[in-house]
């Protein structure tokens, strides 16, 4: 707006008419001013509320100088107290607990660990699963607390290191055979009940530089037949001594003062 100054005079005075002088008022009025009025208390609504949201998720999200919530960052990597849970894969170079407490991995489904090389191909893998602990990999191998082999498994043995095996079920091969080797030899004992070998075909007893040693304080042949003598009939009595053929097969011939192998030889030959 420009307002005009006016200055009136009395006869007889001699005053000069100042020239006429327009002032100038600048700001910002009417519907304008409302609206920024309106503007800027938006602003500071906004800024209110966001900041109330921010206080809002660092108290929600346990964050603080160290961390946040469960999760501490130390000098040695991030360390993770209670319960968590990851909705996607978690990669890390070491996973330990605390030396007080143990670690617990547990899963609605399964628990699955998978090794990989540098090329990104697995090389072995462990299963937890509800019914079912499963493992892949070349070797499977168990190691007692000073480093010794207890029990190994690859594709062609099974090993193991300890000095005693004791089975309390069954030892059974379905499918293939079954065979014991020892560098120092193998023995079986019963403490308190019996040993016992049924074979469909054949039972061998072989040693290569040694002797087959039976010590008992009966040893029974139920099933051993009875030589046939050559020329005359057999005896009625109940004493017999055990002969042996050529060929290792062993028969029973009647006894007597001497030996009556020969006389009895018949099936050998």
């Amino acid at each position: 707006m420009v307002r005009e100054q006016y200055t009136t005079t009395t006869e007889g005075t001699s005053i000069e008419r100042p020239e006429r002088q327009y002032v100038y008022n600048i700001g910002i009025y009417g519907w304008r001013k409302r609206c920024l009025y309106l503007f800027v208390l938006l602003l500071l609504i906004i800024l209110v509320v966001n900041f109330a949201l921010t206080i809002w998720i660092l108290k929600v999200m346990w964050f603080s100088p160290t961390g946040m919530g469960h999760l501490r960052v130390t000098s040695e990597g991030l360390r993770l107290e209670g319960e968590s849970e990851f909705l996607y894969p978690l990669y890390a170079k070491e996973i330990r607990s605390r030396l007080d407490n143990s670690l617990h991995l547990q899963s609605s489904q399964n628990v699955t660990v998978n090794a990989r090389n540098s090329e990104g191909q697995i090389m072995g893998r462990l299963t937890v699963g509800p019914g079912l602990v499963e493992t892949h990999g070349q070797q499977f191998q168990i190691n007692s607390d000073k480093g010794k082999m207890l029990f190994s498994v690859d594709e062609k043995e099974v090993l193991v290191g300890t000095d005693k095996l004791r089975v309390t079920g069954g030892l059974e091969s379905p499918t293939r055979s079954l065979s014991m080797d020892a560098p120092k030899g193998v023995y079986i004992k019963a403490q308190t009940g019996e040993i016992e070998a049924i074979s469909r075909k054949d039972i061998k007893l072989h040693s290569s530089d040694g002797m087959v040693v039976l010590d008992a304080e009966k040893i029974i042949l139920p099933k051993l037949p009875q030589g046939t003598k050559t020329n005359a009939a057999d005896s009625s009595q109940e004493l017999y001594e055990i002969c042996v053929c050529p060929d290792g097969k062993l028969y029973l011939s009647v006894a007597a003062s001497q030996s009556t192998c020969r006389e009895y030889s018949r099936d050998c030959q």
